[in-house]
């Protein structure tokens, strides 16, 4: 099973999406974005999907939009990083212990991916996570990747409550973490505070 195909059309609507988005930002990357970081994690952050001028254009997760501000530093802050910042896929930045992936690989309109797109993309999420180490944990960046890793595990979507701080235990010995999503408006609004990331992300690496 792959755990990754940078040609992979199985979404007609994302896929024509892409398009559109290529013809009118030719320098974007607007293709599917792989998963960045360690190859040997011993912690899998799964986020919801690349944003229009983040990482699809960049075609790196979380880099180059405001989501990635907040992920980056708190990643740098813990040792987990080498820089605070990620600007470009080619800015030489590193992580240290961990992986970066989404449970959607290619932009959706309107940063909303249909539920048969989330299907479709969980095989990719599904042969990544069996690639990691027996000890790694894995941190979902708010429900929809919640909702995509308890998919891999066979898991009813009722069986895991997503609620920010939860740890799970999952049917192969793994913790999962759940945090809200580092996007702008649960920034701006307060509903995530830089401590709160922390928080969660110092208990999913100690």
């Amino acid at each position: 099973m792959m755990t990754f195909d940078a040609k992979c059309r199985k979404c007609p609507r994302l896929s024509a999406f892409l398009t559109d988005v290529r013809a009118a930002h030719p320098d974007y990357h607007a293709a599917p974005v792989p998963a960045f970081g360690d190859r040997q994690p011993k912690l899998l952050i799964v986020g919801l999907a690349p944003g229009m001028h983040g990482a699809n254009r960049s075609g790196r997760p979380f880099t180059g939009d405001y989501a990635g501000i907040l992920l980056y530093q708190t990643l740098y802050d813990l040792g987990l990083a080498s820089a605070p910042v990620s600007e470009h896929a080619a800015d030489g930045l590193k992580l240290y212990g961990v992986r970066i992936t989404n449970a959607v690989k290619c932009l959706p309109p309107r940063n909303k991916p249909e539920a048969a797109e989330i299907r479709k993309c969980n095989d990719f999420l599904r042969a990544e996570i069996r690639t990691l180490p027996d000890a790694c944990k894995l941190l979902a960046l708010g429900k929809i990747a919640h909702d995509a890793i308890q998919r891999v595990y066979g898991l009813k979507l009722s069986a895991l409550k997503f609620t920010h701080g939860a740890e799970h235990g999952l049917p192969d010995a793994r913790t999962l973490y759940d945090s809200y999503h580092c996007s702008r408006y649960n920034t701006q609004t307060r509903r995530l505070s830089r401590d709160m990331f922390m928080d969660v992300l110092q208990r999913a690496v100690r």
